[in-house]
């Protein structure tokens, strides 16, 4: 008995331990500026843009240069659609650390967002000056996207390509790519592209429908008919349900 005794008070002594352990452990978290901007980033990846501004700003409570969380808000503000908000948080961000390159980047597409194709160039191209810059591929992109929508297509072509080179499994930029290619009126090369994609993300809705299309404008129905046929089934957004019925359509005609 005794032992048996012995053994509850030690098992009650280690919950205790444990508890107090785990509170304090909760306590140095609740101090610990890093520990607020990681939580932000799990929400922030997991879309929950409300719940990362709240860590993010937890954060920079307990340090005020803390200059990633600032373009961490800068980004959430861009995905919220508050540009002058989303600028004011990159601007401070970059003030802290000029060496940021990244808070460039998406400055540029805040500014592209807001039609200022000029200052959003300028801001992609300081983003690849900086030798020390990992992500390359993304001002390149962005330039493509830049020269796209001002019908610069061979230099956008030529500039998604460059993307491409540094990252072989971007998605968005086989996209693009694709998107252009359509433009010049290059279906089976665009054709070629999507299906590149699709080695990658084969569950990708855009792709699929890009391909889809591809395959209507370069007279290959069925083919087009059966890539439409299956992604009418997965498709949640009113507007691409509206396109591939359409699509679907003039395909039976």
């Amino acid at each position: 008995m005794r032992f048996k005794t012995a053994f509850i008070l030690i098992l009650c002594l280690q919950f205790i331990l444990c508890a107090s352990s785990a509170k304090k452990i909760q306590q140095q978290r609740e101090k610990d500026p890093r520990y607020h901007y990681n939580m932000g980033l799990f929400y922030l990846n997991n879309g929950n843009l409300d719940e990362a501004t709240k860590y993010f700003n937890k954060c920079l409570s307990l340090n005020q240069n803390y200059s990633l969380a600032y373009n961490a808000l800068g980004l959430v503000y861009l995905m919220k659609g508050q540009s002058e908000e989303s600028i004011n948080n990159f601007n401070k961000s970059l003030k802290l650390n000029p060496k940021l390159t990244e808070a460039h980047n998406y400055l540029g597409v805040v500014y592209q967002e807001m039609g200022l194709l000029d200052k959003a160039e300028q801001e992609f191209r300081i983003a690849l000056a900086d030798n020390n810059y990992q992500s390359k591929e993304l001002p390149y992109y962005n330039l493509a996207r830049l020269y796209f929508v001002q019908d610069k297509t061979q230099e956008a072509l030529d500039y998604v390509e460059k993307s491409l080179e540094i990252n072989k499994t971007f998605i968005l930029a086989y996209n693009l790519k694709g998107t252009i290619l359509e433009k010049l009126e290059k279906y089976v090369e665009a054709i070629d592209v999507y299906k590149r994609a699709l080695k990658t993300a084969p569950e990708d809705i855009d792709v699929n429908f890009n391909l889809a299309v591809a395959y209507f404008k370069n007279g290959q129905l069925e083919e087009a008919n059966e890539i439409f046929e299956k992604i009418a089934l997965k498709a949640t957004d009113e507007e691409m349900e509206k396109k591939i019925k359409q699509y679907r359509s003039l395909i039976k005609k």
